[in-house]
């Protein structure tokens, strides 16, 4: 029999959360919206730990799910029945008859055939079910191509010639109530001008699909981005920017309800992940560092190339060496950065990649059989001196 490993309590890598900033960045989120008469709900899928899930329901926020276990969860974790919405473009049977069954506040749906299976689940069960079309408005969100949602290449939502076909058949299905549009573009927005042009485009085409007047909901998504190269410097977002652009580029009348769905804003600057310093090592053109989190941990850097601040916070050397900081994992994808500077690295620093709140912990996975990170809160930087050394 092999012994077995032995890991000592709580070992890097971990995500680290402030909820001190959590709980501001939801205060001025709350506080702007609804300066605008605005209702948010928070996107889970940016990050469905629970006790980050139970501090945002005590704001007042409502839920943005993408599956049933995400409906699930928001239920389990305080959120109200009546502020949870189920979008996405693949819901099975099942994931619909739960969120039938919990008597949730509306389902976006993305397609005829997806309509018509909701009206049948909803008739077996004898119940009505509100529901909310999902467009795809064809605005560039100018961020990057792979969480870009909202043209036409894109698979999500309905063309608006489907969603007058779609207006035309749901008063033949009599378990299905129409309360509105959906919009979603991309994530990471970070200009302005796209929300005001995505503001102007959803008007323009709910007066196309609803001449007689305005749906009495309208959700304008999520996609506020945050400041990855500076989130020291600007660690909460510009909600009042954000509300304020969409609200001056909304022409509606006063019963029309405005909802949005944010995530990453919200939970994003709150995470770091901290970890380890195995080796440093130096081949024929680089220095790399390699750390105990991997691609695993953290998979934004080797998805798509995001970016993220990395610091070593236990170096005492005044000299700075340029690095690439790489993971344990047998891929050459495994590097969260390439040539930054960092002061003169050891073996036992410890690393801090920053902005980590959002799509991090939530996208871990135990690739190569490692462990799931570990999860700490604090409201600053708590540091065990058994962390800053390596036996």
């Amino acid at each position: 029999m092999p012994k077995p490993l032995i890991i000592k309590a709580m070992q890097t890598p971990y995500y680290q959360y402030n909820t001190d900033l959590l709980r501001q960045t939801l205060s001025i989120a709350r506080q702007e919206s609804q300066l605008n008469g605005f209702y948010v709900h928070y996107a889970l899928k940016a990050n469905s730990n629970p006790t980050i899930l139970r501090i945002i329901a005590e704001y007042g926020f409502g839920a943005d799910c993408v599956s049933g276990n995400e409906v699930r969860t928001a239920l389990e974790n305080g959120f109200e029945t009546n502020k949870v919405v189920f979008a996405g473009v693949g819901k099975t049977d099942d994931e619909i008859e739960y969120a039938i069954d919990n008597d949730i506040f509306c389902l976006h749906c993305e397609s005829i055939q997806e309509l018509e299976v909701i009206d049948r689940i909803a008739d077996a069960k004898n119940k009505h079910v509100a529901v909310a079309l999902r467009i795809n408005p064809n605005v560039d969100a100018l961020t990057h191509k792979h969480i870009t949602t909202g043209t036409s290449i894109n698979k999500f939502g309905l063309t608006v010639s489907e969603a007058k076909l779609a207006i035309q058949i749901i008063p033949r299905l009599q378990h299905i109530k129409l309360i509105g549009l959906h919009f979603h573009i991309g994530s990471q927005i970070t200009k302005m001008s796209v929300f005001r042009n995505l503001a102007r485009r959803a008007k323009e085409i709910e007066r196309e699909l609803n001449p007689n007047g305005e749906f009495p909901y309208l959700n304008l998504g999520g996609g506020l981005g945050i400041d990855y190269e500076n989130p020291n410097e600007n660690p909460i977002p510009d909600f009042k920017n954000y509300f304020s652009t969409i609200n001056s580029s909304l022409e509606r009348k006063g019963f029309q309800k405005v909802h949005f769905e944010l995530g990453r804003s919200l939970v994003g600057q709150c995470g770091k992940l901290v970890t380890k310093v195995l080796f440093t090592k130096q081949t024929g053109e680089k220095n790399f560092v390699i750390v105990d989190a991997g691609m695993n941990t953290l998979i934004r850097p080797a998805l798509y190339g995001a970016h993220h601040r990395i610091e070593n916070v236990t170096s005492t050397e005044i000299l700075n060496e340029i690095y690439s900081i790489v993971g344990p994992i047998c891929e050459t994808t495994d590097c969260f950065d390439e040539n930054i500077y960092l002061p003169v690295t050891k073996r036992g620093d410890l690393i801090e990649i920053l902005s980590c709140g959002a799509y991090g912990e939530v996208m871990s996975s135990r690739y190569n059989l490692r462990d799931l990170p570990g999860i700490k809160f604090a409201t600053g930087k708590v540091y065990q001196e058994s962390e800053l050394n390596i036996e």
